[in-house]
């Protein structure tokens, strides 16, 4: 998080990037697919969540949205279509949000958006430890970068994000990678493990 030069990649080295890491190619494709619709829309947004479901049960399931939205069944196989939720309430931060979501059986993943204030290494030892006056304090240093983050993970295990800087906002200079930010991507993966939720019913104390 700490690398905004990342950004200076040339489209050629990113995609040589996504070339050497081992991603599910279902996953990485739904995440650029969202960071592509969020970035039409602009900065400044709230953060956003999405269930990512298997297009082909989706197409199954639902013939008539599937329909809508331009899917068949020939697009359908080994795809995940995107299922943007409820907008989050602007005061509860995304993190706490997912702390409290479990998904059902029939989501596949997950993904996320939101958009952070990124400082340079050295601001680290800076950093006043009451967290409203950090957050002033990363909204007025002159080398802060605004990046959009889009990460999302599956029941199997899978994660990739995109990321995009404020300062170089085009879609060549888009970084993805596996593991970009491990703190949200971890969150995300404990929202689609059920086992110890249902174990938790099942044997109430």
């Amino acid at each position: 998080m700490n690398d905004p030069d990342r950004a200076d990649e040339s489209p050629s080295e990113a995609g040589d990037i996504l070339a050497d890491l081992d991603v599910d190619p279902a996953l990485a494709a739904a995440v650029l697919e969202i960071e592509s619709h969020v970035a039409g829309e602009g900065w400044d947004r709230p953060a956003r969540l999405y269930a990512l479901v298997d297009t082909a049960r989706l197409v199954e399931s639902e013939p008539a949205l599937a329909a809508a939205m331009g899917l068949d069944a020939s697009s359908a196989r080994g795809s995940l279509t995107p299922v943007e939720q409820d907008q989050l309430a602007p005061d509860q931060p995304l993190e706490q949000v997912l702390e409290s979501i479990v998904w059902p059986a029939g989501v596949a993943g997950c993904a996320a958006v939101v958009e952070r204030l990124v400082l340079p290494p050295n601001a680290d030892g800076h950093l006043p430890e009451d967290p409203t006056e950090a957050e002033e304090f990363a909204r007025e240093h002159p080398d802060r970068q605004d990046v959009r983050i889009v990460a999302g993970a599956t029941r199997h295990g899978s994660t990739y994000c995109a990321l995009r800087l404020r300062a170089h906002d085009d879609d060549q200079s888009v970084v993805g990678g596996a593991d970009l930010v491990p703190g949200l991507l971890a969150l995300l993966g404990a929202t689609l493990e059920d086992d110890m939720h249902e174990s938790s019913e099942e044997n109430p104390e």
